[in-house]
């Protein structure tokens, strides 16, 4: 998850930029196709973005991907509210909110959408939130930047960017749909 939020409680510093609006336009694409090819063309398959950063990705791949295959491919949305516990001790893990997923998830193929795939505690909340809402026959997990630093078992089956990072980087995500801008830095506290 990017730490847009967490961003003023750290004096964070730019060291890179690790994509532009068109190299995140041609990850997604690329992604979205793998994502088809992988799953016999995207039937009974969703996308499910994890908010914030998550949804419009999600979104976007589910346009893609209903582009290339010629049909509508659906995507919803969880809520996840929690405290990044690798950046706070404000909570010892993520905080299940409420999801926005209006079509029936049983039995399909989900794909689970993140901007940054960090220590898997997001992940493992999203995964159980899917749950509730139905069991899908298969979930795989596309994020746009791996950065490593695993806690938790989890990998991503689809990933845009694998980024090393050290303990004091941070990676922060950007989206037209709610930043207003687009690109992915790499900053250092």
């Amino acid at each position: 998850m990017s730490s847009g939020s967490t961003a003023h409680k750290f004096q964070l510093r730019e060291k890179a930029q690790l994509m532009s609006t068109p190299e995140m336009d041609r990850t997604l694409a690329r992604l979205a196709h793998e994502i088809v090819e992988k799953n016999s063309g995207g039937e009974d398959m969703a996308f499910v973005g994890i908010r914030r950063r998550g949804v419009p990705l999600a979104e976007r791949l589910g346009r893609m991907a209903s582009r290339i295959e010629n049909k509508h491919i659906r995507v919803g949305a969880l809520d996840i509210t929690f405290y990044r516990d690798d950046l706070s001790t404000l909570a010892p893990r993520p905080l299940v909110k409420q999801s926005n997923i209006d079509f029936e998830i049983e039995g399909k193929r989900i794909i689970l959408v993140d901007d940054v795939l960090f220590t898997g505690r997001t992940i493992r909340a999203a995964i159980e939130a899917l749950f509730l809402c139905g069991r899908p026959a298969r979930v795989q997990l596309c994020v746009l930047i791996d950065r490593g630093h695993r806690e938790l078992p989890i990998e991503a089956a689809y990933v845009g960017r694998a980024v090393p990072t050290t303990m004091r980087e941070v990676i922060e995500v950007k989206v037209n749909e709610i930043d207003g801008i687009e690109k992915v830095l790499l900053l250092e506290k």
